[in-house]
């Protein structure tokens, strides 16, 4: 078990520089969306992984299509970076002058990847840097962008990664996109955590962000969730989801690079973790609420996972 908690934990180099270049009429829901799951992933990693700067062509303040004033740290042309984000949204199309594609294009050379999110595809389609690639723009622009640029392959995706360049259709997908990657350079186990601390405690609806691709796999989480305290087993929850448990095993290791039963455990102990900090409730308690009879089973457990006791993390 260790090992395979081990192997969801991929990448202790220095934070990840991710900027977002504003224009005014952005969508404040579509920043939200895009800065929060770093800021979390910087919490629960208890270390800094993503460092982020807002951005404007000329370093003045931006202001969001709701009036929120966003001050920018600085000028485009001053900062590079692992990613640069063009984040248009409303009135976005007198937006491509001539200046700002120049500045688009030099950014090019500067940052590792460019990404359009929300009508940001456009302006990256106008500076002439989705040429050849594959992209998306919010649904409602996208025939107009697959007609105005015939040499990128429009796509009607909730988000395109292709190579160095990164699109994305609306706030939510937004959110979906970062989780992605979020997962892949440090770990579907970050994934897990930062899926259910942005779920509504409201929502009964299953989940708001789906923790998988797979319709099975997402059935399957949902199950292992409404049963944290008294655990299902594996076939069982193979069962209700309508697969074989071997073909849900493999499912599941596949995409999100464990077995059901460590990622049943991780939440687990995700949700011991968060009585632990967040109620007084005593450990024996904590552990019946998540699934463990033996309160030195659960401490050996999130000893195991999260490096301290539970009586040593509230104390902390």
């Amino acid at each position: 078990m260790e090992k395979i908690m081990q192997s969801w934990v991929k990448d202790r180099a220095a934070p990840q520089q991710v900027d977002v270049l504003l224009f005014d009429d952005f969508s404040g829901h579509c920043l939200a969306n895009t800065v929060e799951p770093m800021r979390a992933a910087n919490t629960l990693a208890g270390r800094q992984i993503y460092d982020w700067r807002f951005l404007t062509l000329e370093g003045g303040t931006a202001v969001s299509s709701a009036g929120m004033e966003v001050n920018a740290h600085g000028r485009l042309a001053e900062y590079g970076g692992d990613m640069l984000i063009a984040m248009p949204s409303y009135h976005y199309r007198p937006l491509a002058t001539d200046k700002a594609l120049r500045g688009l294009r030099a950014a090019a050379r500067r940052y590792a990847v460019m990404a359009g999110f929300d009508a940001g595809a456009w302006l990256l389609a106008s500076a002439g840097l989705l040429d050849g690639h594959r992209a998306t723009i919010h649904w409602e622009e996208l025939q107009g962008f697959t007609e105005a640029f015939p040499s990128v392959d429009a796509q009607r995706l909730r988000y395109v990664r292709d190579g160095d360049r990164v699109t994305c259709s609306g706030a939510l997908a937004a959110f979906e996109l970062m989780l992605d990657l979020i997962a892949e350079r440090h770990g579907q186990a970050l994934r897990l955590e930062l899926a259910a601390l942005f779920m509504s405690p409201e929502a009964t609806g299953g989940q708001v962000i789906p923790l998988a691709r797979s319709r099975s796999l997402v059935r399957a989480i949902d199950l292992m969730q409404a049963n944290l305290e008294m655990p299902l087993p594996i076939g069982e929850v193979a069962r209700r989801v309508g697969r074989s448990q071997k073909d849900l095993e493999a499912r599941m290791k596949a995409e999100l690079g464990a077995p059901p039963q460590a990622v049943y455990r991780r939440l687990r102990l995700i949700q011991a973790r968060k009585l632990v900090l967040e109620t007084t409730l005593s450990v024996a308690e904590i552990s019946l609420r998540c699934g463990y009879e033996d309160p030195s089973a659960m401490t050996r457990a999130f000893r195991q996972e999260f490096g301290s006791t539970p009586r040593q993390m509230r104390r902390g």
